[in-house]
């Protein structure tokens, strides 16, 4: 199956299907010497893991990772990281009544359509289970921007439904976000987004909304004209992760609104150093990184699983109505986090070596 790799010289390969024995990674191309453990890649998978409150699908799964290679002494190794997980809480036989109908939204039809072939539990491959693979390598990459630049990335719900936090990214903790089960660090519309969330989940329903992530502490240079551009990367990375269907940078779509001389990013001085005195670029000019924080958005639609009667057709071409079953998330934002915060280290690490073969 193509399309299953990502990145040039960082190199992330996924595997697995959503109710097979295993899904995991190999990360290919990261420098001998980095200090990393299971228990720091364990920490970015606690974060996505199903079953972690009352707002997402209640599947059980440890989610405990297991380091096959590429790792000794607490180092890596220069040679391929293998990263894997068993999946311990299939319940294949919800899926069974679906096997010859197309879910609304789902990727059903399309795979079919594609390889005429699909595995119809959980989505197969295009579960949001494929996801498990992503933040494991995204935690190599975060320790090796650690390592390298000092590069910080912190995600965080922004947006539930037409619910929008009020967020500084510039100031903004892991440790606020992780504060409450929705991650987002606005306090008092967290509590609203949970109960807007919980309210939809009893009513069989779903919501979508939009992830905001900065990564501070970037080096200005990084990102390669001109198909290259960092500002692509990011969307390309972004774009992948089931359920994506938006991408902006610093003031994104509403820079429509504005004129050149409000979104302009005036250069300063600030102890011998370039800066801008605004950040509407999002710390990207020209599809490069200047050095100041860079800001990004996703939205994601409402979750395609939901617990209401649907119309739809079988792979034989008969209309049929049908109620689904399983465990999913009413809404996919809170365990988002984790994986945006991965796809963004994954693009930056890639560049930031990249980079660094110019000998810069």
């Amino acid at each position: 199956m193509a399309g299953s790799s990502f990145g040039t010289l960082f190199r992330l390969s996924t595997w697995g299907e959503s109710h097979g024995p295993t899904v995991g990674c190999v990360v290919d191309g990261c420098p001998p010497g980095i200090p990393l453990s299971e228990q720091v890649i364990q920490e970015d998978l606690d974060r996505r893991r199903p079953g972690q409150s009352h707002i997402t699908t209640q599947r059980k799964e440890g989610d405990e990772v297991e380091v096959l290679s590429g790792l000794f002494e607490g180092v890596t190794t220069g040679t391929p990281i293998g990263l894997m997980v068993r999946n311990a809480d299939q319940r294949s036989k919800d899926y069974s009544e679906m096997k010859d109908l197309y879910r609304p939204s789902h990727a059903d039809y399309t795979y079919a359509a594609k390889f005429g072939v699909r595995d119809y539990r959980g989505g197969g491959r295009a579960s949001y289970r494929e996801a498990v693979g992503r933040v494991a390598g995204g935690a190599v990459a975060r320790q090796l921007l650690a390592h390298r630049c000092g590069a910080e990335i912190v995600g965080y719900v922004l947006q539930v439904c037409g619910l929008r936090g009020q967020v500084d990214p510039s100031t903004v903790t892991r440790q606020q976000v992780d504060a409450n089960i929705v991650r987002c660090p606005d306090v008092a519309t967290a509590e609203q987004m949970i109960a807007a969330i919980d309210d939809a989940r009893r009513s069989g329903d779903s919501l979508g909304g939009v992830v905001e992530v900065v990564a501070r502490g970037v080096p200005a240079g990084l990102g390669e004209p001109v198909f290259d551009k960092l500002t692509a990367d990011f969307a390309g990375a972004l774009m992948s992760m089931p359920a994506a269907r938006g991408f902006e940078v610093g003031a994104g779509f509403s820079s429509v609104a504005m004129r050149g001389s409000a979104h302009n990013d005036p250069f300063v001085m600030d102890e011998g150093r370039v800066r801008t005195a605004t950040n509407f670029s999002g710390g990207i000019q020209g599809g490069i990184s200047n050095g100041e924080d860079i800001v990004l958005r996703v939205a994601f639609k409402p979750t395609a699983t939901i617990m209401q009667e649907q119309s739809t057709v079988t792979s034989s071409g008969e209309a049929v109505t049908f109620k689904a079953k399983g465990r999913h998330d009413p809404c996919v934002l809170p365990r988002a986090v984790a994986t945006v915060e991965a796809m963004v280290a994954l693009v930056l690490a890639d560049h930031l070596l990249r980079q660094t073969a110019y000998g810069a």
